[in-house]
């Protein structure tokens, strides 16, 4: 089971921050080419970044937490992270945009009311 640590913590990443898409309706998944254009430069850099530090030893992965499947040089967890990251954090920042949106909104309709008074 060790040796699913990685995943299973990117899936629970995921999962805590699905309802961010439902419930405060940040549409990140709702929009596949504008993720995809958004996760494509930090995809290419970090990969780089990765590929990089491995090759020169500066960094490398305990086998004991990572399922062993390479691409290339690179753990697929590493590849799985590199997704999961930036999807996690266009879902909150979408979500907390929807939130301070909703509350202008309100204080604004509160602030009309009052001069109407």
């Amino acid at each position: 089971m060790d040796r699913f640590q990685y995943l299973l913590l990117m899936a629970g990443c995921l999962l805590i921050t699905l309802p961010l898409e439902f419930v405060l309706r940040a549409r990140v998944y709702r929009r596949p080419l504008r993720l995809l254009l958004a996760m494509l430069p930090v995809l290419v850099v970090f990969i780089a970044w990765d590929v990089l530090g491995i090759l020169r030893n500066h960094w490398s992965y305990n086998p004991r937490f990572v399922t062993g499947i390479q691409l290339g040089v690179m753990p697929l967890e590493e590849l799985v992270f590199f997704i999961v990251v930036p999807i996690c954090g266009l879902l909150s920042y979408e979500a907390v945009g929807y939130v301070l949106t909703r509350l202008r909104r309100g204080s604004a309709d509160r602030e009309g009311a009052a001069s109407d008074a």
